[in-house]
């Protein structure tokens, strides 16, 4: 299963986020599941993709060129995709996707996880969404989604797809449920 993670390319101050990145990498790498990310080797992302290598796993990067010199290519990618730019960068990751997993993370995370759950929501992507709520970093945005429901924006089985855990451990239990 090729597993799309969405986090920060920076180390965060809350040691929890990169220990959920590491049980994360782990997870994907003891599982023979493969990691599809953003291809750098800093913050969340890097950590991350250091700990599904060193648990056997195969990681894919996709790079944009407009970040070449901005954050650092790892260099242990099982495989390599060079994008022209982020927003070809985020369909390459989709494609090449069948689950996607947002970790804590920036502007960048949200933009791409906003799109993932719009995509799942409208049923233009087979592959599940779930968000890593460690330590209630995405609790506000989870109440915006129930207000979204009250508001009738989003229909009750639309919300019931937009899903968030506060564990790895949950995460697994809902990568696998059908």
């Amino acid at each position: 299963m090729n597993i799309t993670v969405y986090c920060g390319s920076k180390i965060p101050e809350n040691d929890l986020f990169v220990q959920a990145a590491k049980e994360l990498g782990a997870f994907i790498g003891e599982n023979g599941h493969t990691l599809v990310y953003g291809g750098a080797d800093t913050g969340l992302m890097g950590i991350m993709a250091d700990t599904v290598l060193e648990n056997g796993g195969r990681v894919i990067g996709v790079y944009p060129k407009n970040l070449e010199g901005i954050e650092g290519k790892h260099p242990g990618l099982t495989e390599f995709y060079m994008t022209e730019n982020i927003p070809e960068r985020r369909s390459k990751m989709i494609e090449l996707g069948d689950v996607f997993v947002a970790l804590p993370g920036g502007p960048g995370t949200f933009e791409e996880m906003s799109e993932i759950i719009s995509l799942v929501r409208i049923d233009q992507l087979d592959g599940k969404f779930v968000g890593l709520n460690i330590d209630g970093y995405y609790g506000e945005l989870i109440k915006q989604f129930d207000k979204m429901l009250d508001e009738r924006f989003i229909t009750p089985e639309e919300r019931s797809g937009i899903v968030f855990v506060n564990s790895v451990v949950e995460l697994e239990k809902k990568i696998y449920d059908n």
